[in-house]
């Protein structure tokens, strides 16, 4: 497969993974494409390699045999071994992936590879199969794939045209245009709301939140004038001492209330992932939350339902995602009266 364009009204996207047989971004099972480079740097993103749009290279200790072949082949000498492992020097690191082809134990990758419009399309609809006995379809989402809309929304386009239900799963940061363009060929749009203070919004993700606001107005706009999308699902991430303040959650439950009423299906709270610690230790990098444990299931169902009492309907709002044992937590058998 080529990384190059070929011609301006076909062009190629920067990919980092497609994920299989996924039951969480969507209805039924979904084949989820992870877009590469997103507009926002929230201090807690679970998929750091997904922010820049460019490849990167990382290095999976565990798999590697030190045989110093990757040294070997790199012209730019950006990679060194030592007793501690080794280290990519990033400022040289031209990601070619010329030294991940070459490691026998595959403990180099280049996370990010381009892909053509006829090319994924095709890789798609491979598991077309899945798709229609689950009532599932596919799913664009990043990083953030509105970043790429000159790609998405052709592709989007020729997905509904084979009969695959599509979803977005954006952040909304993007141009009024982008946004239009890529909800003309949406089935669904899953929307990230995190944080209704602009300052905090500002602080903990990089970028404040009005526009992102103002997008999900004409998101929900769109949807009750009976166009595109058809459904639309709302998720904040809770994540400790930035998003789980009960104050945040009531604020989000009354803008959905006061701006999106009606136009909301679903209002996902998810749980707090720190399965990302390798991530960034992979690719050189410090992580706030690198120290912070799980939320326990208590925590979940209590903000739960401050969200059900900010919203009209109080059906929409659910949780998910993993959580750690509360050891205060009553045991059933004493919550159910039993000795």
């Amino acid at each position: 497969m080529t990384g190059h364009r070929r011609q301006q009204d076909k062009p190629d996207a920067a990919v980092l993974e497609i994920i299989r047989m996924s039951t969480e971004d969507g209805p039924g099972i979904r084949t989820t494409v992870f877009f590469k480079g997103c507009p926002l740097k929230c201090q807690w993103c679970h998929n750091p390699e997904s922010i820049s749009a460019a490849p990167e290279l990382c290095w999976v200790g565990s798999r590697c045999i030190g045989c110093g072949t990757c040294l070997a082949v790199c012209a730019r000498q950006a990679l060194d071994l030592r007793d501690s492992g080794l280290v990519i020097d990033r400022s040289r690191c031209a990601a070619c992936g010329e030294c991940a082809e070459a490691c026998p134990g595959g403990a180099l990758e280049l996370l990010g590879r381009q892909w053509d419009l006829a090319e994924l399309t095709a890789e798609l609809l491979k598991d077309r199969a899945y798709y229609e006995a689950s009532g599932g379809g596919v799913t664009l989402s990043g990083g953030e794939p509105l970043m790429q809309s000159d790609f998405v929304a052709p592709l989007l386009q020729r997905l509904r045209r084979e009969g695959v239900h599509t979803a977005v799963d954006t952040c909304g940061l993007c141009s009024q245009n982008v946004l239009e363009n890529v909800l003309a060929h949406a089935g669904m749009v899953m929307f990230d709301v995190k944080i209704m203070d602009p300052d905090s919004h500002r602080r903990l993700t990089g970028q404040e939140n009005s526009r992102i606001l103002e997008n999900i107005c004409r998101v929900a706009a769109s949807l009750q004038s009976r166009l595109h999308p058809a459904a639309l699902w709302i998720r904040t991430p809770v994540i400790p001492g930035a998003t789980d303040d009960p104050a945040n959650i009531s604020a989000i439950g009354e803008f959905i209330t006061r701006h999106l009423a009606g136009a909301v299906d679903r209002w996902e709270l998810c749980a707090f992932n720190n399965l990302c610690r390798d991530k960034y230790m992979r690719l050189d990098r410090d992580w706030t939350y690198a120290q912070t444990e799980l939320v326990t299931a208590r925590h979940m169902d209590a903000l739960s339902q401050t969200a059900r009492h900010s919203v009209a309907d109080p059906e929409i709002v659910c949780w998910s995602g993993t959580t750690r044992r509360d050891p205060d937590a009553v045991p059933k058998e004493q919550n159910n009266g039993i000795s």
